[in-house]
């Protein structure tokens, strides 16, 4: 049956309109015992004041309603002025630290963040950065650069362990904060699966508040794409020890894309302890998702074509009608940390996933100026499980007048999947200017077949690190190294044999120092390694079957912090060299010889610039050239899929005229990004305009929050991508949202 067919019907548009009116009505009339556990006590009443206050701080003008503000919990990072992001963010094995006291370029979204944008996923938060360009928001696997390096959501982390974030796409629903690190962070919280470099993605679980929670909210995104998200957290006991945090998220129907549907379900339960010496918690999640009209690959081009063709507008899609993708996961994660003294914490977690996905795609690769295209169909599916864990001691002590704070921690990764994939040559070529895929190739063989492939990776090390504090700590000094082993089985199900054995070490070192000149001024500097599997040598290489040792890549970085009380700058220049391997086409030997180095300086802004004025971005230069290339005509030229430039600049007003109302704005720019190594074929600079408005009130006393927001104001045509496979930009979508707290 199509999906997008279903999509389409009044019948799942009432029952998703009757979901949201039966989902109301309980949480009205649960609200009488919710009211009765929410009886203020003097200590109550004293958070709801500095919670009203908060929000009177952060949005001058506007209405204060007192429940609608829920401050982080635990030993998070409290939000900085104007609520957008936090005043610091977890480091891995350095724990959680403040901005100015950080040696590393980093940003913590917020809950209020999220939701003000009214992100669905990773992409469309962490693409607030001006480091961070996300190919394309509408693919069915999650992909971004950071500095200019590729990664994925596969090497997100959920609650600081590798492979615990969802598969395939990152919801934001059940996120307390979206942590971004810019630069490698193999020291700080080991290789991640996938052996991202430039930056890593931390989820951090939502978890009871104080201040008890009953929220609703419903959605809307062009063309008829409608949600719902209910959100509940309540503590308990004597000095509200206990928590329970749940979020439910249901959305159904077509995108502003031309045969694109999507549906997503996500449940999750965030339960918590907080005692005087332990703290313990329990996530689980599930979350699955069917895409329809959607696909992996966009669209690629052969050496034939030396025109690149004028985008379309982004309702026309690059995909068949009759792709789709359907993606499960479920996570438990536990953690716990006790404090055996004052001055030592044990602390431990450990994780289990399941899941993969079942799709049918297409590969289409443009042949010729003329625009003539052929396709490939690709029936594929995955299932496996993941494990994660990790364990430490962190501490400190003093020698002398020096502070020293220490962690030694061990963690462990394990993922086992089985792959079933079949290539489907389509016999019939469209063009690119009438653009028709056909009918569904015929899957009879597909099938028929069982399990084709298989591959297993275990990744485990040991890390220590020593942060010294000079001076009543105004100069750390942060020395540590992580010892990495990298084992990797991968099998020719069909054949019955093994196709790669992997079995290496490394050890990567890191030095970070950060000296605050005052107490709103820092300058800081880090050396600091990423690691990355390494490749084994083809079978056409004279040394065919050699496996090569992790890619180590290398950062160098300095910059400065200024916080002038609501409002901070941060600068960062900073220098990375990843190596990669091909075969030498004069010894025929497959070892590594290239090497890209990315160069570059990024400047950040974010808080209030003044009361009711709040920014968030900031523009990044990236120089990315392939210093050491295959052909050496190559050396020199820039490396693909790499804008030089980008900037972005959001801003939000509170309209003192009308009390309550923000108007919003986005200004994204993104520059020229050359889409072949000889630097011949590049898709041109594009710039995106966002409008939208929020206003707090209040209905039957419940505050009351609404959003509109337009994306793409202008109807931009663009390539998103860093190459063709991006495909199109994202069309002009209208955003309406209203969000109730009963």
């Amino acid at each position: 049956m199509n999906l997008a067919t279903i999509y389409k019907s009044s019948a799942t548009l009432s029952r998703l309109l009757l979901t949201t009116a039966l989902t109301s009505s309980v949480l009205l009339l649960a609200n009488p015992l919710s009211a009765q556990a929410q009886m203020p006590t003097e200590k109550t009443k004293e958070g709801d004041d500095e919670a009203r206050n908060a929000t009177q701080n952060s949005s001058a003008g506007a209405i204060t309603l007192g429940t609608i503000v829920v401050s982080a919990s635990g030993s998070l990072p409290p939000a900085y002025a104007g609520g957008q992001v936090a005043q610091g963010s977890r480091l891995g094995v350095l724990g959680n630290r403040a901005v100015l006291d950080t040696p590393f370029s980093t940003v913590a979204y917020t809950e209020e963040f999220v939701q003000n944008r009214e992100a669905q996923d990773l992409g469309s938060v962490i693409s607030a950065d001006p480091s961070v360009y996300v190919p394309n928001k509408r693919n069915i696997y999650e992909t971004y650069f950071i500095r200019g390096f590729q990664s994925s959501v596969d090497d997100v982390t959920f609650n600081g362990l590798i492979g615990m974030a969802p598969n395939m796409r990152g919801s934001t629903e059940f996120a307390e904060r979206v942590e971004l690190l810019k630069g490698p962070s193999t020291f700080l919280n080991g290789m991640p699966p996938g052996g991202s470099v430039a930056g890593s993605v931390n989820l951090v679980p939502k978890r009871a508040d104080d201040i008890p929670l009953t929220r609703l909210s419903t959605n809307y995104a062009s063309d008829s794409l409608l949600g719902v998200h209910a959100d509940i957290g309540r503590r308990f006991g004597a000095d509200k020890q206990w928590g329970i945090r749940v979020n439910g998220v249901f959305r159904d129907g077509d995108t502003a894309v031309d045969g694109e549907s999507h549906r997503m379900a996500l449940g999750s339960v965030a339960l918590d302890y907080r005692g005087e010496k332990a703290r313990l918690s329990v996530d689980y999640y599930k979350q699955k998702e069917d895409m329809d009209g959607v696909n992996y690959f966009g669209l690629s081009n052969t050496a034939a074509v030396t025109i690149i063709p004028a985008p379309r507008r982004g309702d026309h899609s690059l995909a068949p009608s009759w792709a789709f993708n359907t993606n499960d996961t479920d996570v438990v994660v536990l953690r716990g940390e006790y404090d055996v003294t004052d001055s030592l914490t044990a602390y431990a977690a450990y994780g289990w996933k399941w899941g993969g996905y079942d799709a049918l795609i297409s590969r289409s690769t443009l042949l010729n100026n003329a625009g003539d295209i052929s396709i490939t169909g690709i029936r594929s599916a995955r299932d496996g499980r993941q494990q994660s864990g990790e364990i430490g001691l962190r501490g400190d002590f003093m020698t002398g007048a020096i502070k020293h704070e220490w962690n030694i921690s061990g963690n462990r990764f394990t993922s086992d999947n089985t792959f079933k994939d079949l290539q489907i040559p389509i016999a019939a070529r469209t063009n690119y200017y009438n653009l028709s895929f056909g009918p569904a190739p015929d899957l009879t063989r597909y099938d028929a077949m069982g399990p084709t492939s298989s591959a297993q990776q275990t990744l485990s090390s040991v890390a220590i690190s020593d942060t010294l504090g000079f001076f009543d700590e105004r100069f750390q000094l942060t020395l540590g190294a992580r010892y990495q082993k990298v084992e990797t089985e991968n099998y020719n199900l069909l054949t019955n044999t093994q196709t790669a054995s992997y079995d290496s070490d490394r050890i990567s070192p890191a030095i970070a120092a950060v000296f605050k000149a005052t107490e709103d001024f820092s300058v800081y500097a880090n050396y600091i390694e990423g690691l990355s599997p390494g490749a084994t040598a083809p079978t056409t290489a004279d040394n065919a079957g050699e496996v090569l040792s992790p890619y180590q890549t290398k950062q160098v970085e300095v910059g400065a912090k200024w916080d002038l009380g609501d409002f901070t700058t941060t600068l960062a220049l900073f220098q990375i060299k990843k190596p990669s391997a091909y075969t030498d086409p004069d010894t025929n030997l497959f070892g590594v010889y290239g090497e890209q180095r990315n160069r570059g300086v990024e400047l950040n802004v974010f808080g209030e610039v003044r009361p009711g004025l709040r920014l968030l971005g900031g523009i990044s230069y990236t120089d990315a050239v392939m210093t050491k290339a295959a052909l050496p005509a190559n050396e020199g030229k820039k490396a693909t899929a790499t804008p030089a430039v980008m900037a972005k600049i959001g801003a939000e007003y509170d309209v003192a005229a009308l009390p309550g109302l923000t108007v919003t704005g986005n200004i994204n720019h993104t520059g020229k990004r050359y889409i072949n190594a000889d630097n011949s074929l590049a898709l041109p600079a594009f710039t995106t305009l966002d409008l939208g408005a929020r206003y707090v009130t209040e209905i039957a006393a419940k505050p009351l929050t609404l959003r509109a927001s337009v994306l793409n104001v202008t109807n931009k045509a663009y390539w998103a991508g860093g190459n063709l496979a991006g495909g199109y930009g994202a069309p002009r979508t209208f955003l309406l949202s209203a969000t109730v707290d009963f």
